[in-house]
């Protein structure tokens, strides 16, 4: 999958990765600067057409809740006192270890989980009762990670096992810990606020003190399904907040786009780009109150 555009030149920074929507550079003083693009990926392709306000409402959705997580987790932003050209839509944060394990939670069964759980009754190795349907509110949340994939690559679901075996029985409870707590405070945030938590990912990192500490964007539309509590309906695809607009539009006739063709997708019209960026703005505005 390769990069739309080279990541922008910063003065004092060099520039270190590009992923699917950030770009890492390095400070003078060691600090590491995030930057969130407005770069929209969608079936494992960077699309060419960016979604304007993007990385902006990404950046402040997550410094959002990262206020609200005070006390359960510390988090990498060391700073919002960034350069003028990534103003807005960038962080300075501190280097970690990262851990290669997407720490995902969920708490109504939907996407990969539903056809995990269609296959075999279990997502992830934990057996779920019988009867669920596209939607459902699971009993209780529950952890089910995957292995963090390169850029380009299908992330794959894991069990809790499995996880232990690579990182140590102590490594593996903690990061099952927090996540489980992180999900159940921003699911009770943001069910007062009329929108379902129904599944996120967290990714963390340790200091060299060996603390784990959360890391890159957290509940943002781009790392969690986020859903209108008044329309959740069991039994069908869910309105998300989110970018399954692009994605219903490149399999629509009208893309005229061949997914098994191994092409890219074409440009996105107009209408869709400003629909995508309207329901990103409804996310950040439903959730935090903050008009944008």
């Amino acid at each position: 999958m390769p990069l739309p555009a080279v990541a922008p030149a910063i003065d004092g920074a060099t520039h270190l990765h590009s992923g699917k929507v950030r770009d890492l550079y390095e400070l003078p003083d060691g600090r590491l600067l995030m930057v969130a693009s407005d770069r929209i990926s969608a079936f494992d392709f960077i699309l060419d057409t960016p979604i304007p306000d993007k990385g902006a409402i990404l950046t402040r959705m997550s410094l959002w809740w990262f206020d609200r997580l005070a006390g359960l987790v510390p988090h990498h932003v060391l700073s919002t006192d960034v350069p003028d050209p990534v103003r807005g839509r960038a962080v300075i944060c501190e280097r970690l270890e990262m851990i290669p394990v997407e720490c995902v939670v969920r708490g109504y069964l939907t996407g990969s989980g539903l056809l995990d759980y269609r296959a075999t009754g279990e997502v992830c190795g934990i057996a779920l009762p019988a009867g669920l349907e596209d939607g459902s509110r699971l009993p209780e949340p529950i952890f089910t990670p995957a292995t963090k994939a390169d850029l380009g690559g299908h992330d794959e679901n894991v069990s809790y096992d499995a996880v232990a075996r690579a990182l140590g029985d102590d490594v593996a409870a903690e990061l099952r810990r927090l996540s489980l707590a992180i999900y159940a405070r921003a699911e009770g945030i943001a069910r007062e606020r009329g929108v379902i938590l129904a599944d996120t990912k967290f990714e963390f990192g340790r200091r060299g003190d060996g603390t784990i500490v959360i890391g890159d964007e957290v509940l943002t539309p781009d790392s969690s399904r986020f859903w209108p509590a008044d329309d959740w309906q069991p039994g069908q695809a869910q309105a998300s907040y989110d970018k399954q607009i692009v994605r219903n539009w490149l399999l629509s006739p009208e893309s005229g786009w061949d997914r098994s063709s191994g092409e890219a997708p074409p440009p996105l019209p107009d209408e869709i780009v400003e629909l995508t960026r309207a329901r990103y703005l409804e996310a950040f505005e439903n959730l935090t109150g903050e008009p944008w």
